[in-house]
């Protein structure tokens, strides 16, 4: 699968825009922008009722562009070029609706990227039984930063391309050391612990809503073979790193909730002692003591200066970037759904 922004990719939606706009291509046109204006209608979002009529509306589809003049004499790959660029059409219309659409998903997306959060303090190679003959920093660095990629992208397509280049960087790794080292390597019980590790480092934003979005919307005729393979195998490590262990983590289960709970002591100390140092909430003329309001110990570096961050202050950052956005979706979701306008409520605070 070529990368979402690759010419082809890109030739693919723009070559579907063009032909749309065209007036031969009025009736299609028509079915596309009803069956949009319907599904905005059809009440509260519910990610797999919509993933059905989706799928539906897309086979239709594809049966009307088969049959249709713009697409006379069109080659199979031609045809799928069009379906393309109607998925990404499609669900980039509709992805206010459909990705992390409700309550339950943002919860699940919070909880996961905490829990990654505190694995990333402790776990290493070892714990997963990475033998050190795949060790490859370097190869895992650029695995890492693929699978980070996803939240660009807003169509299934682009960002399963970025599972798809995570996933092809650890296949190419273990290609390259079964050649050099004339040994067989045992798929899955290679390939899936690297995976898993990869996941950890990178941390994806919102995992289980792509994941999810994923499944429910990327066109299931595309859903097949090594694409299906390696969207299974991060699947089955969004699972692993849900219900980890100590046992899953060749350890002692007593060990492994020390290594947690000092992971949660060192994340509340490190904020604390940024705080601190900052001279946030110890102040006697500072804003926390003034009116008793301690929720500024969450965010330590509003008043810092970008250039005297230290590396790991930056990743704290990221972190709690991280947090902040995925709780603004989840209240201004809840604002839509109670009608409530969102820059109108925010001037009234300011008021």
């Amino acid at each position: 699968m070529e990368s979402p922004t690759s010419p082809a990719s890109r030739l693919d939606f723009y070559d579907f825009i063009g032909r749309m706009r065209r007036p031969a291509a009025a009736d299609l046109f028509h079915s596309i922008r009803s069956f949009l204006a319907s599904l905005s209608q059809a009440g509260e979002p519910n990610a797999e009722v919509d993933g059905g009529r989706v799928q539906t509306f897309f086979a239709e589809m594809e049966t009307a562009i088969r049959d249709h003049p713009l697409w006379a004499n069109a080659t199979n790959q031609e045809i799928d070029n069009a379906l393309e660029g109607l998925e990404k059409y499609i669900m980039t219309k509709l992805f206010d609706r459909a990705f992390a659409s409700s309550a339950e998903d943002v919860k699940s997306d919070i909880e996961i990227s905490e829990k990654i959060g505190l694995l990333q303090h402790f776990v290493r190679p070892h714990h997963l039984d990475i033998p050190k003959l795949l060790h490859n920093e370097a190869a895992w660095l650029l695995a890492v930063k693929e699978l980070q990629k996803i939240n660009s992208f807003k169509s299934p397509r682009e960002k399963l391309s970025c599972i798809m280049s995570c996933c092809q960087v650890i296949n190419n790794l273990l290609l390259n050391v079964s050649m050099s080292n004339d040994r067989t390597l045992s798929g899955a019980d290679d390939f899936l612990p690297i995976l898993i590790y990869i996941t950890i480092k990178a941390n994806p934003p919102q995992l289980h809503s792509n994941l999810k979005f994923i499944q429910l919307f990327r066109r299931e005729t595309r859903l097949i073979s090594e694409v299906e393979y390696y969207l299974t195998n991060l699947i089955s490590a969004k699972m692993f790193i849900m219900n980890v262990n100590g046992h899953s983590l060749s350890m002692e289960e007593s060990v492994f909730q020390t290594h947690m709970e000092s992971a949660r002591l060192g994340n509340h100390t490190s904020v604390a002692s940024t705080s601190s140092s900052q001279g946030l909430g110890t102040s006697t003329t500072g804003l926390n003591e003034e009116s008793g309001d301690t929720e500024g110990l969450k965010f330590p570096f509003m008043d810092s200066e970008t250039e005297s961050l230290t590396p790991a202050e930056v990743k704290q950052l990221h972190e709690l970037y991280r947090q902040v956005v995925t709780r603004y979706m989840l209240l201004s979701k809840a604002l839509r759904k109670l009608s409530v306008d969102e820059d109108q409520l925010l001037n009234s605070v300011d008021d």
